[in-house]
């Protein structure tokens, strides 16, 4: 049940029996398990918890020696008359997205309605500069309980040295196993997955069919898109191609396709003149000084990207499945694909998942909502009313509602086909600091304010 890259041994078994008494209290403390009711059963606790009939029992000795519940011979464990419930305060941090990304508001309604003693005090942490510092910041003062990331954010926290001010977890068995290994450090699970996607190519049908253009396919490289786009174009009115270069789930993606890793040679120096990274810097630039397909718009976030899509001003979008839900609603005719690629199809992961301040006073009931956000019932709530992509299997992958009234696209199950070209920002074998200055001599070249020997010569030293 345990998966390997995790805790194994002893400290396996003593985080999961840890996790079904913390649980088992929490949902006591906070009135899903209210006085009287009986606790599920032991075989039933066996199989949730993955541990033996005796664990269970070891753990349930626990919550006895609490005073929270009672065993009744061949009935089971009760719920004790007289538990003091003592309404809490979880302050929540998320960045500004995810309220969209994830139906927040709805969530909350419903994790509020079935925990009526802790409340969950939502922080949207709008840093002007950066939000994982403002997460740092929140932390060292012990204003944050717990807070969202993704996966480029969580590898911030642990160069910044926050990995021991965040709390432990224990693996959802049923939570895609690349979502998990985005928040794992050392062996431990730091931050719990709640929604995924891939980088995919959002497309316009009418515009395809009004210019006689195939719909793009896996099959598709960057040249297709080039010789496409072109034609899709109408001078005056719209552009074939368009994406918001300067996010860091868009970019990376072009690096990842040369199938490259920045790393010294076995002579310890590192060549970026020849290489295929260089090759794919340079495709970037070619699409987005190509005006006749490629709009010259200024745009400052990918918000801008979604609206020109919407209004019909470009017929290709790079995008992932939270972006996509600002189309959820509209009635635009669109379908998605893989992205194109270089030398093989590789598309860049982006994870986003809730981590616990492991200082946080309010621990228990932080544990208690991180759960809730994992657990069937959200993941459920989240696929239904959103087009974000659940950490959880069966929730991502469960089949469409009849009376689904959402505009999904018809090619909504396409994330399961291309799951083998999932990459994450790590692979490019990068620091964060490395990470930033290579972004800020990207924007230099592509706008022609250094030449490709500076570039060759800068990053050569840097790596």
């Amino acid at each position: 049940m345990d998966n390997p890259r995790f805790q194994t041994g002893r400290k396996s078994f003593q985080l999961r029996l840890q996790h079904m008494v913390d649980s088992l209290r929490s949902d006591i403390l906070y009135g899903v398990y209210p006085p009287g009711q009986l606790l599920p059963s032991e075989l039933l606790l066996t199989e949730q918890y993955g541990l033996s009939n005796k664990s269970v029992r070891k753990g349930l000795d626990i919550l006895v020696g609490e005073g929270l519940i009672v065993k009744v011979d061949r009935v089971g464990s009760r719920v004790t008359d007289n538990i003091p419930v003592a309404p809490v305060s979880v302050s929540f941090g998320y960045s500004c997205s995810i309220e969209r990304d994830f139906s927040l508001s709805a969530l909350l309604d419903d994790f509020h309605s079935l925990h009526r003693s802790i409340r969950i005090k939502a922080m949207p942490l709008r840093s002007t500069v950066d939000y994982i510092k403002a997460v740092e910041e929140y932390m060292d003062n012990g204003l944050l309980d717990t807070f969202t990331l993704n996966n480029l954010d969580f590898q911030q926290l642990l160069e910044d040295g926050y990995a021991q001010s965040l709390n432990p977890m224990v693996p959802e068995a049923q939570s895609y196993r690349f979502a998990q290994e985005a928040f794992v450090d050392e062996q431990q699970l730091l931050a719990k997955p709640v929604v995924f996607s891939p980088l995919v190519l959002a497309y316009n049908r009418s515009h395809f069919q009004e210019s006689h253009v195939p719909e793009p396919d896996g099959s598709w490289t960057w040249e297709d898109v080039v010789k496409h786009a072109s034609a899709l174009a109408v001078p005056g009115v719209r552009h074939g191609l368009y994406f918001y270069l300067l996010s860091d789930n868009r970019w990376p993606a072009f690096l990842l396709q040369s199938c490259m890793r920045f790393a010294p040679s076995v002579n310890g120096t590192f060549q970026l003149d020849g290489s295929r990274l260089l090759e794919s810097i340079r495709l970037c630039k070619r699409l987005i000084t190509s005006h006749d397909l490629f709009p010259r718009y200024l745009s400052e976030n990918s918000d801008d990207v979604n609206e020109l899509f919407a209004q019909g001003k470009v017929s290709m979008i790079l995008t992932n499945y939270m972006a996509i839900n600002d189309f959820k609603e509209m009635n635009i005719d669109y379908d998605l694909s893989p992205i194109p690629f270089m030398y093989e199809p590789r598309s860049l992961l982006n994870v986003i998942g809730i981590a616990i301040n492991r200082n946080s006073k309010q621990l228990q009931a932080s544990k208690c909502f991180a759960d809730y956000l994992t657990s069937p019932r959200a993941q459920s709530i989240l696929r239904n009313r959103s087009l974000s992509l659940p950490a959880l299997k069966s929730a991502a992958e469960a089949p469409l509602e009849s009376g689904d009234s959402l505009n999904r696209p018809a090619r909504f199950f396409l994330f399961r086909e291309i799951m083998f070209s999932y990459r994450t920002h790590q692979e490019l074998n990068l620091p964060m600091s490395s990470f930033y200055v290579l972004k800020n001599l990207l924007k230099q070249y592509w706008s022609d304010l250094i030449d490709e020997q500076t570039l060759c010569d800068h990053m050569e030293r840097l790596i």
